[in-house]
């Protein structure tokens, strides 16, 4: 095998690698469904209450609206740890901590945070 066949080989590897990652960070168009049930839900997420969000009905309007929040949160952890624990960040925050109150499960935090990641 000479040199440049080992290397096509390393990077085509690489990139194989790399894409894979690219398509496990997308969130599912299930998964995102999912999320807006959550998060429109009255018993579980109700962001509602709270914020706009386009396709909520009787939408609140003491918080921020959910609008471009890529470009809000390039870091999508960093959309996490809001939705986790606002308070962290922002201490006088009235959000309620949706995670370290055990609000919503570990997974429906993920979930929540990938549809809100979508808008």
């Amino acid at each position: 095998m000479t040199k440049l066949t080992q290397r096509l080989g390393k990077t085509a590897t690489a990139l194989a690698l790399c894409t894979g990652l690219v398509f496990s960070a997308q969130a599912s168009a299930d998964d995102i469904a999912a999320g807006k049930e959550i998060a429109f839900s009255r018993t579980k997420g109700n962001c509602l209450a709270c914020h706009h969000i386009e396709g909520g009905k009787v939408a609140g309007t003491i918080a921020p609206p959910l609008v471009a929040m890529k470009a809000r949160f390039p870091d999508k952890a960093k959309l996490r740890a809001q939705i986790w624990d606002s308070t962290v960040g922002t201490p006088n925050s009235i959000m309620p901590p949706m995670g370290r109150h055990r609000i919503l499960s570990e997974k429906e935090i993920d979930l929540v945070t990938d549809f809100i990641y979508s808008l």
